[in-house]
């Protein structure tokens, strides 16, 4: 059973609702004070992290009583989440991603969602009604949340006021890598596990697969390709036993860009900073970009 906390309910029945539901969320709705204080002023930042942090207490109470009675959980135990809208105000990836990554600090949160804005009414106030969707965008933020619980990054990592979109033709941990050629190649069969999940194509599961069968023996692409790893990508940053199957130089990031690109046809301009880059429609990820989304094996 999920439930919903609202904020400024009474704290009694948030705790004794805790006790019934599996998780509990209180959506954080918009990314700022400001832009909450503009489209939903009957609600504050107060509001809503007042009952988030009613609910980690409740959650941490409960750990101890598990530990010290040996009991099962009963408050919430499959965590709190939260959700909040994208597109709907001016807020920056940057901007959003650090916010996530407070909130599960903080908070402790399992999951913070986000949902594409659809326009459905006129105001002024908000993106008119011909603004498509930012369904890309949505996608690239939950790439960069698995991210941020499983691989180990922080949100500095992958954006800054400098750079504070994430680029529409690379996955974050792609983007990521291309900037940070200075990194790679990675061996495969000394690097430590950290490291390999900084490989773009080596997911959580491909990582803890090569972990286990290097004590084995030593590693080769084919070995790689069986144990999960999309190599059409990681080629470009591995070595196996110091040999490269890679078809270019690791010294120009432009180049391997193109080649890592999730849409090749528009690479060579993306790379250049050129053109102007539609939204996606609903159907426009393509089928892997929406099992990695799922999986989170990035």
């Amino acid at each position: 059973m999920h439930i919903k906390a609202i904020p400024g309910a009474d704290p009694r029945l948030t705790n004794e609702l805790g006790l019934y539901a599996d998780r509990m969320s209180v959506n954080i709705e918009l990314p700022s004070q400001v832009s909450l204080q503009k489209l939903a002023p009957q609600k504050s930042k107060e509001k809503i992290l007042g009952p988030m942090s009613l609910i980690r207490d409740g959650i941490d109470r409960n750990s101890k009583e598990i530990v010290k009675y040996k009991a099962a959980p009963r408050f919430v135990p499959a965590g709190q989440s939260t959700q909040m809208i994208i597109g709907a105000t001016p807020e920056s990836d940057w901007q959003i991603l650090s916010l996530t990554e407070g909130l599960y600090q903080k908070y402790r949160l399992k999951r913070v969602f986000f949902s594409a804005y659809m326009p459905v009414v006129e105001d002024r106030a908000l993106p008119a009604l011909t603004t498509p969707p930012p369904l890309l965008r949505e996608h690239r933020l939950y790439q960069a949340d698995w991210l941020l619980r499983f691989y180990g990054f922080s949100a500095r990592e992958l954006l800054d006021e400098a750079h504070p979109d994430f680029n529409p033709l690379l996955d974050p941990k792609c983007n990521w890598a291309v900037n940070h050629l200075e990194q790679f190649p990675v061996e495969v069969n000394r690097a430590p596990y950290e490291l390999l999940l900084r490989v773009p194509g080596i997911g959580v599961k491909s990582a803890k697969r090569i972990r286990a069968a290097r004590r084995q023996g030593r590693l080769d692409f084919d070995a790689l390709k069986k144990l999960g790893v999309v190599l059409k990508r990681a080629k470009f940053f591995i070595v196996c036993g110091g040999k490269s199957i890679s078809p270019l130089p690791m010294d120009n990031p432009g180049v391997i860009a193109g080649a890592v690109s999730e849409r090749s046809e528009h690479s060579r301009l993306g790379t250049l900073g050129l053109g102007n880059f539609q939204q996606l429609s609903l159907f426009g990820p393509t089928k892997e970009d929406n099992v990695k989304c799922l999986t989170g094996q990035i």
